[in-house]
């Protein structure tokens, strides 16, 4: 009789330490799914953005031989006018 009590222990003792086991590998590998997710998302966001720059830079391509984006980039960036242009400046500010 008391052998087979002592036999169920064990199995008892033996499916709490397996319960227990399978109980830390499944959260392990929620915190790594968890993780990923937000990995992902990192990503997806930096995807998201990189196309913005994309659409912008393929815009700047089309229009950066047009003449009037060379006027600007000459009047803004490098402050040339037009040979009979009058310039004023405004000392007010």
């Amino acid at each position: 009789m008391k052998k087979k009590f002592s036999s169920h222990k064990m199995y008892i003792l033996f499916l709490i330490i397996f319960i227990l086991y399978a109980s830390s590998i499944l959260i392990k590998q929620q915190l790594k799914l968890n993780s990923y997710e937000k990995q992902k998302e990192f990503y997806q966001a930096e995807l998201n953005d990189n196309k913005d720059k994309n659409k912008e830079l393929l815009t700047m391509k089309e229009n950066v031989n047009s003449p009037e984006y060379i006027e600007e980039i000459a009047r803004d960036k490098l402050d040339m006018y037009l040979p009979n242009e009058r310039v004023y400046i405004d000392m007010s500010k």
